[in-house]
């Protein structure tokens, strides 16, 4: 993601989480954050091949050995094409990259979709935010992934493929 996509991303954006979009400020800290031999973010897009149009995004932080998948979103006529999965898949390969041994995140608890989706790549529900998601005040359930194991499951399966 570069800052001439951040007017397209925020359309997508409040669309789909109408009550708690991210707004244009989020998205420029968190692009500060992305590029040079210090960077603590990953924020990536998908484009229509044929269009043009930014039909997904995704977004990584990382502190230490910790990272956060900051947020996915993926147009409706996209959704169970597995383009939430690449996207993910991208972050995931970039919190190894940034030497991260767990990724956290947190996803609405009436996000199943979401959830669903988190599952399938191994991450594990640890608690809730009570009131997370404002002004809806609806909670978040938090979820792990313990990368290392990602990893191994993930060239284990390749290697038996």
């Amino acid at each position: 993601m570069r800052w001439w996509d951040i007017d397209p991303v925020l359309e997508l954006e409040h669309e789909l989480f109408p009550d708690d979009a991210w707004s244009a400020g989020m998205f420029w800290s968190e692009l500060a954050h992305s590029r040079g031999p210090r960077a603590t973010r990953r924020y990536v897009v998908a484009e229509d091949p044929v269009t043009g149009r930014i039909v997904g995004y995704a977004g990584l932080a990382a502190a230490g050995d910790l990272a956060d998948v900051q947020t996915i979103g993926v147009t409706r006529d996209h959704w169970g094409g597995g383009l939430g999965s690449v996207l993910l898949t991208d972050l995931l390969k970039h919190a190894t990259a940034f030497e991260c041994a767990e990724v956290l995140l947190e996803v609405r608890v009436d996000n199943t979709r979401a959830q669903k989706l988190y599952e399938r790549f191994g991450f594990e529900p640890i608690g809730f935010r009570r009131g997370y998601y404002q002004p809806g005040n609806i909670d978040a359930l938090v979820m792990r992934l313990h990368v290392q194991e990602h990893v191994r499951e993930h060239v284990q399966g390749t290697e038996t493929d």
